[in-house]
């Protein structure tokens, strides 16, 4: 049974309940409490325009990543290097698998009245193809500072970049997260 089924008194603790955790609801802002169904279909249109942004940096930093196969200067590339690449690679292709999944898991089930279903299993291939393509993004950039920069610097400098993204894509929303879930649920307006 699909939340959009269920029976008003649950779907309203749910919505109230979700709600809250979207930021979405009564105590967050003055507008009306949203229905069960009005509720998924904004979460879908979120995933919708993530959908849209992460696709794109990943498509191209892909296609990047397979033309740099056929340059001359990867011929001198050392074993170390061409291992990282193939993890970029590898890494590359699967976050541009989870992050286009979204859209096939919705033409699939186009109809089947399973639209809360889609966008939960959607929401976790966002986040899925988030780590993969800040593992790709951090490997590509090990891979171009290794030959651009002496040392380990490269390592160190990649190193603080991950620090950044892990800080900006994952702490920070957690953080955000938490501190949402210790304000009350009262109507403030």
């Amino acid at each position: 049974m699909t939340m959009t089924e269920q029976s008003a008194k649950p779907a309203e603790e749910e919505t109230a309940r979700c709600a809250h955790h979207d930021g979405h609801g009564p105590g967050s802002s003055a507008e009306a409490p949203e229905s069960p169904r009005e509720r998924v279909n904004r979460r879908w249109n979120e995933v919708l325009q993530e959908t849209r942004v992460t696709q794109t940096g990943v498509q191209i930093l892909f296609g990047f990543l397979l033309s740099v196969a056929f340059t001359p200067l990867f011929r001198e590339l050392g074993t170390v290097d061409r291992v990282i690449y193939v993890l970029t690679v590898v890494l590359g292709a699967s976050a541009t698998g989870s992050l286009i999944a979204p859209v096939s898991i919705h033409r699939f089930l186009s109809g089947q009245r399973m639209k809360d279903e889609v966008v939960e299993a959607a929401c976790r291939l966002m986040m899925c193809g988030m780590v993969l393509l800040a593992l790709t993004i951090g490997c590509t950039l090990l891979l171009i500072l290794r030959f651009v920069v002496p040392g380990v610097l490269a390592e160190v400098l990649v190193g603080g970049v991950m620090l950044w993204f892990g800080l900006c894509w994952y702490v920070l929303p957690l953080r955000l997260r938490r501190r949402a879930a210790r304000r009350p649920l009262t109507d403030d307006a």
